[in-house]
């Protein structure tokens, strides 16, 4: 009897090129799991900067377009009683229209900068236009400018 004895399994070669094909997948894979879990935050923090910007935007739009008491200028945002006192205001961490700092909203910087500016046949000294840019200390790629305008109606 002379019959031929088959051996099953695989050879050396072809295990090594089947490692290396799964380490190549493992470490594509491993990759976009990274990258996602880096930046799976990122869209919590654009939401929160829009309604830091939103929230300081209506504030500011909200208040008479010229001064109620003659006295321009005031200082300090709670005493701010009209749209114009808003003008070159600078906060390092989200406030609220008390002037007190909202907790975990530390690493956001608002600037806001009011301009006359002429609005569909409204003259420039009726109309002004607020803007309101919300960045974060440590995202550069966070940058949210939102703008309004009000005008001087009877």
């Amino acid at each position: 009897m002379s019959a031929l004895i088959r051996q099953r399994g695989i050879s050396l070669v072809e295990l090594v090129v089947a490692i290396v094909v799964i380490s190549v997948a493992v470490a594509g894979t491993l990759l976009a799991f990274n990258q996602t879990t880096r930046r799976s935050a990122d869209a919590m923090v654009e939401e929160q900067a829009v309604a830091i910007a939103e929230a300081y935007l209506e504030e500011i739009l909200l208040k008479p377009f010229s001064d109620p008491d003659g006295i321009d200028g005031e200082v300090g945002r709670v005493n701010f009683d009209d749209i114009d006192d808003y003008n070159g205001l600078l906060d390092n961490g989200a406030r609220d229209q008390d002037d007190a700092p909202i907790a975990g909203l530390g690493g956001y910087v608002v600037q806001v900068g009011v301009l006359n500016e002429a609005l569909n046949g409204v003259p420039a000294p009726q109309s002004l236009r607020a803007d309101v840019r919300v960045t974060h200390a440590t995202l550069p790629e966070i940058d949210i400018l939102l703008s309004g305008y009000r005008t001087d109606y009877p």
